[in-house]
């Protein structure tokens, strides 16, 4: 155990895998009736709950300061709030393999913010990789999803924004990551504020009610809970010791789990231009992957 929380290859496998589990876990629990606001809401409680019991068996309460209270309320609100809200509202439409290929498009859009911010001066290669992951990305757009279900363009562009998140917030975390503080303790209270921004929207809508609908998927909800309490420790300790660009590439291992899960357990069925737009994707990631190794 000791080794992997020190392997990045280690994090990014175990990571991706039980980010993976979310998307067929959502297109389950969504296909049962629980709104797309509330699975979020079930993720990150678990997951803050789980890891603040953890810190308090430690004695290591989350110290509260203004430069970590103002981390964990904007890495709730673009790394998980919105990005899972669009994924979860997405996923009926798309379907869990296909929006899964968005995960991939996440370290293509880091460079491009990494461009416009001035944090980066493009190369070559890098550009490269932008225009042939944008060809890919253009491929499975006009799929719209599963075969024989196309989605309307609306749910499309919904998937695609999901990356632009991720990319935000895979770039904020890394920049304003508050000194001497763990993993464990960034992840439990991100996900605490996260479960209390979309409680407060719950409310907001009048969609108490809707918590009955838990009970339709009684087994899933302490499944979606501890899978997820568990990635976003990891998820944490891969940032703080692969960096952003480095975690991106989780996008790989989860659209894998994600398609696999889609394919074989929730009949989903995907056109060849599908396929084939997701491996140019994966092709441009490598290349913009590469590019930001040699620029570092």
């Amino acid at each position: 155990m000791k080794h992997l929380w020190n392997s990045a290859l280690g994090l990014l496998i175990v990571t991706g895998a039980l980010l993976g589990l979310t998307l067929p876990f959502g297109k389950i629990a969504t296909g049962a009736g629980v709104p797309p606001i509330l699975w979020p809401f079930v993720i990150s409680c678990g997951a803050g709950g789980v890891l603040f019991l953890v810190l308090l068996v430690r004695r290591r309460p989350i110290a509260l300061s203004p430069h970590r209270l103002r981390y964990f309320l904007i890495a709730a609100l673009i790394s998980y709030a919105i990005p899972n809200l669009l994924l979860f509202s997405a996923i009926p439409h798309l379907g869990a393999g296909y929006a899964g290929i968005m995960y991939t498009l996440s370290p293509i859009v880091t460079l491009i913010l990494s461009i416009l911010l001035g944090v980066r001066r493009p190369n070559a290669l890098g550009i490269a990789g932008i225009v042939v992951g944008f060809i890919g990305a253009v491929m499975v757009a006009t799929t719209r999803g599963v075969a024989d279900r196309p989605a309307d363009i609306f749910w499309v562009v919904i998937g695609l924004l999901m990356p632009v998140c991720l990319a935000l917030g895979n770039v904020y975390r890394t920049y304003d990551w508050p000194k001497d503080t763990g993993p464990i303790e960034l992840a439990a209270g991100s996900h605490l504020a996260t479960a209390a921004m979309l409680l407060v929207a719950v409310l907001g809508l009048g969609q108490v009610g809707s918590f009955a609908t838990l009970a339709d998927v009684p087994w899933l909800v302490p499944l979606q809970g501890a899978s997820a309490a568990a990635m976003f420790a990891f998820y944490f300790r891969l940032q703080a010791v692969g960096g952003p660009v480095y975690l991106s590439q989780i996008g790989y291992v989860a659209a894998a789990i994600g398609l696999g899960a889609g394919v074989l357990f929730l009949d989903e069925h995907y056109r060849l231009l599908t396929w084939l737009g997701a491996a140019i994707i994966v092709l441009g990631v490598i290349m913009t992957t590469k590019a930001q190794s040699q620029g570092a």
